[in-house]
């Protein structure tokens, strides 16, 4: 007979920062490993102890006990004390495809310091998981996942209902994880949390109580007799007396096997034994099965601000300072700036653990958070622009025919994997004079603000000498200063101008130079625009756009001739939940602006862009009424609460500016408004009028394909769901598709429409969870601004590429004037050139053990793909390579060329070894 082993995983689920700020966190974790390591030291019986899969605790360690390095090195030399993968156990949905990939290198780098690392895609408490995981897991050599969410209605309680195979995804905790592209890992449920073996009691009556209810909860889901015991739990410190727990149940319980284990020796184990019945589940864990309320997925709209500027934090790394630093790298032979950027990124990652990005902590935490933002923006600023700078150092401008001496040249940079168009603005110095010219900063000033700059008279060039369509603006006089890096910093006074103007198929990674001169004569006159100012409309070769009265818009696809109506219609509603789940009030009927009347006014029309500004003067109820304070204080569940809206109302006013620009397949929306309400929520809607039964949303390294309408099990009113850049509908002969820069929270709405609603704010006051901690600032009162785009196209998103827009729509322009010179660069260059029309490119950078150029595609189609590179830069070898940056196998080229065939949904990833550059 086999016989049962019961495998207990000493642990703790150290959640950084979540009910207390940081640093109260923080000492506790130094309290916990300092007993860690005087344990494992005291008694043999304390095998292991499992570091919580991320090794970010070992550097908030060390920095407060920098003497225990040595032996803290031992035991996890030893594999007493196992590390990694990850650096932080980030939320998968709200943190972007490259963050993900780099949370797990760097953890992958920092546990390479100890010679050891855990091969175990450890996921303990995430918010649901990425359909992707299996795939980015197996490109890292580790072929297991746990979890603790996803397939299994897991509720607040951590309580899991009675097993019903026809309702669950799984009958057995154990199953197979596979993504779109087929790669599969053994998938570990905590089908009974990972706190089920937490306090073993060491006392006979205690413990024979204790494990008669483990072992048969435990037995109920194990598809094999090898027993999974968490002993641990939340921030739970050291149970020293485990070796007499155990004694203790070895005794009560012969013919059980009771192991101090790691999840090592327990997969050992349990692989052999494991039945051939064992499901498998496919793509996204997000829990479709349940109820719908303990997803948490209303994360995605808590403190919307953070969202913001994590996208914001995000595309400057992985669009601007890794792409313009390989780049700078490759021209001019600039250092790639590999500490900078890993410094960068950890204090970035260091906002991503599913507790920070998400949302749902005390304000304390949330404000240190908008500090590390900072910091890894500044970071990433210094980046780009010492990068662009010694780019365009190397443009040579004079080797233009069409300019002369007098032009000050623009360098327009595209840092996106396609060949792009758009407006952009860029502030240029006509005339500067430094401190030390003399006689005084206020004298220079005075000069400077004389000079005539003639700007009706100046024209701006491309290097073909064709006129463009520019704006400029006189900005003034205005202080600036330099640092050279072999002398004092240098003051100075310049007088500046703004161009705008469209910038025409700047080329994929490459840039685009343009010229702007004055001269006497009359200037060129730049081609004619394709935008058309109508009433209360406009419209380009693509698009027309109709307002109405009530500030909505009636968007037509010219290509199509379908009619999206009434779109941007803004949505209000009641939320009596907390951080992690809305919850509407009974009887709640939302406002809208339908019907509102709107101040519709025209505020730019350029040949390059049209812009309309639409202003919405609104009463909405101040806050959830008196009861509300009530239920909070006395801890009724959120489903239970009876409060409804105050009949009190505030103002809310909404300023909408909508554009469309002359080459443009979309029209560009942002949002301001000055929250004043409490206890809401605030969404815009975009009616589709098309029929399906599915979505795509932008996720992962995907673009998944979600139901519109839930599982029957779902009883949740609510079924919003997670995004990155885009979410989209489609009939199969059009589609509509809805971009964002960080509105993390969509739902298609069952309401007969195909409704897109992109939440833009919610205002709450209470973390929730287990216990009362009020969180006044999660009302997110005060003056917000959010950005959101739509384009229509035939087809769906992928077919169509309308997602490379929307990928393109998160990316700034980067822009920097340059001198009248020489150099070894042309006017418009591109380092790469690349085909494969539905993958998109999501990095460009340089590794740091071999100095490679790493270059990264997903195809977003469930077929197979071509995909052609060839690099425009001397190339000793390409190899394949994986997301942990490693030289695979040197790939063969066909004329320089590399013709691959992308697989469906697959992640693939190429090291270019360039020469070395020459200065």
């Amino acid at each position: 007979m086999t016989r049962t082993t019961a495998h207990l995983i000493s642990h703790t689920h150290w959640d950084r920062e979540w009910y207390m700020p940081y640093e109260r966190h923080h000492v506790l974790l130094t309290e916990l490993m300092n007993e860690l390591l005087e344990t494992l030291e005291q008694d043999e019986r304390y095998r292991y102890f499992h570091l919580d899969g991320q090794t970010i605790i070992i550097e908030d360690y060390l920095q407060i006990y920098p003497g225990k390095r040595e032996t803290l090195e031992q035991f996890i030399r030893e594999g007493r004390i196992i590390i990694g993968p990850w650096y932080v156990l980030q939320d998968e949905f709200l943190t972007s495809s490259e963050a993900n990939v780099r949370n797990l290198l760097t953890g992958h780098q920092d546990a390479a310091k100890y010679g050891v690392i855990s091969k175990l895609g450890y996921f303990p408490d995430s918010f649901g998981n990425m359909g992707q995981a299996p795939q980015l897991l197996r490109q890292a050599d580790i072929e297991t996942a746990v979890f603790g969410r996803g397939v299994k209605p897991t509720g607040f309680d951590n309580m899991v209902g009675e097993l019903n195979s026809s309702s669950y995804e799984s009958p057995y905790s154990e199953m197979f994880w596979t993504s779109p592209d087929g790669s599969s890992v053994l998938g570990l449920l905590f089908a009974n949390w990972y706190s089920n073996g937490n306090e073993v009691p060491a006392g006979p009556e205690e413990a024979q109580v204790f494990w008669d209810k483990k072992l048969a909860d435990a037995g109920k889901y194990a598809s094999t007799p090898e027993l999974l015991f968490m002993n641990g739990c939340d921030h739970q410190p050291v149970q020293k007396n485990l070796g007499d727990a155990l004694d203790t149940a070895k005794v009560l319980y012969p013919d059980v096997d009771f192991v101090h284990s790691s999840f090592e020796q327990y997969l050992n184990a349990l692989k052999p034994s494991l039945p051939a019945d064992l499901v498998t589940v496919n793509g996204e864990l997000r829990s479709q099965h349940t109820d719908g309320w303990g997803t948490l997925v209303n994360t995605a709209s808590a403190r919307v601000y953070l969202k913001q500027l994590n996208q914001q934090g995000q595309t400057l790394l992985e669009k601007g300072a890794e792409p313009l630093a390989t780049l700078a790298h490759l021209v001019s032979g600039r250092a790639y700036p590999h500490p900078l950027l890993t410094y960068a990124w950890k204090t970035l990652m260091q906002n991503h653990p599913h507790d920070s990005i998400c949302g749902c902590s005390v304000d304390e935490v949330h404000r240190e958070m908008v500090g590390r933002f900072e910091k890894s923006r500044h970071v990433a600023d210094a980046i780009i622009e010492e990068s662009l700078t010694a780019i365009a150092g190397e443009v040579g401008t004079s080797a233009v025919g069409a300019w002369d001496a007098s032009a000050i040249p623009v360098v327009i940079f595209n840092t996106t994997g396609w060949e792009r168009s758009g407006t952009v603005s860029v502030e240029v110095i006509a005339a500067k004079r430094y401190f030390k010219e003399g006689p005084n900063p206020a004298a220079i000033a005075e000069a400077l603000d004389q000079l005539e700059l003639h700007l009706e008279g100046g024209r701006l060039m491309d290097e073909h000498g064709q006129s463009l369509a520019a704006r400029a603006e006189d900005l003034g006089t205005h202080f600036g200063y330099e640092l050279p890096k072999d002398q004092f910093r240098k003051p100075y006074m310049a007088r500046k101008i703004r161009l705008t103007f469209e910038a025409g198929q700047v080329p994929p990674l490459g840039f685009k130079t343009f010229a702007w001169t004055v001269s006497p004569d009359t200037p060129a006159e730049a081609a004619a625009s394709p935008l058309t100012l109508m009433e209360r409309g406009m419209a380009n070769d693509f698009l027309a756009v109709q307002f109405r009265e009530d500030g909505s818009y009636d968007v037509t696809d010219k290509r199509t001739g379908r009619i999206f109506a009434a779109q941007g219609i803004y949505e209000d509603c009641g939320d009596l939940g907390n951080e992690y789940v809305f919850r509407q009030p009974d009887h709640d009927i939302p406002l809208t602006t339908r019907g509102l009347p709107a101040r519709i006014s025209l505020v730019e029309h350029e040949p390059f862009r049209i812009t309309y500004e639409i202003v919405h003067d609104w009463q909405i109820p101040a806050s959830a009424d008196a009861s509300f304070e009530e239920e909070k204080r006395r801890m009724v569940p959120f489903r239970q609460r009876k409060a409804s809206r105050s009949v009190d109302q505030v103002p809310l006013r909404i300023v909408t500016r909508v554009s469309l620009e002359a080459g443009g397949t979309g029209i560009q929306m942002s949002a301001t408004y000055h929250n004043q309400a409490k206890d809401h929520r605030l969404r815009v809607l975009f009616p589709t009028g098309l029929t399906a039964a599915t979505h795509l949303a932008d996720s992962v390294f995907e673009a998944a394909e979600r139901d519109t309408h839930p599982a029957p099990d779902w009883i949740n009113p609510s079924n919003a769901q997670h995004q990155q850049a885009f979410v989209s509908v489609s009939d199969g002969s059009a589609g509509l598709t809805i971009a964002n820069k960080g509105l993390n929270e969509y739902e298609v709405l069952r309401d007969g429409k195909n409704t897109i609603a992109v939440t833009l704010l919610r205002s709450v006051s209470e973390l929730g969870d287990w216990g009362v901690f009020p969180t006044p600032e999660a009302q997110c009162l005060g003056q917000h601004t959010v950005e959101f785009a739509l384009t229509p196209h035939a087809g769906e998103a992928i077919e169509s590429e309308a997602f490379a827009w929307a990928y393109q729509y998160q990316v700034p322009w980067f822009a920097v004037q340059t001198g009248w010179q020489q150099g070894s660069l042309p006017a418009t260059y591109q380092p790469l050139q690349w085909h494969g029309r539905t993958l998109a490119l999501s990095a460009f950078k340089m590794s740091a053990a071999h100095e490679d150029v790493i270059l990264r595609w997903y195809n977003l189609a469930h077929q197979e793909q071509d995909v052609t590179l060839k690099a425009n830069f001397p190339v000793d070898n390409i190899y394949a390579s994986d997301i942990l940056e490693r030289r695979k196998h040197t790939e063969e080229l066909e004329e320089g060329t590399l013709r691959r065939n992308v697989g469906q949904a697959q992640i693939v990833t190429y090291a270019l070894s360039p020469v070395q550059h020459q200065n």
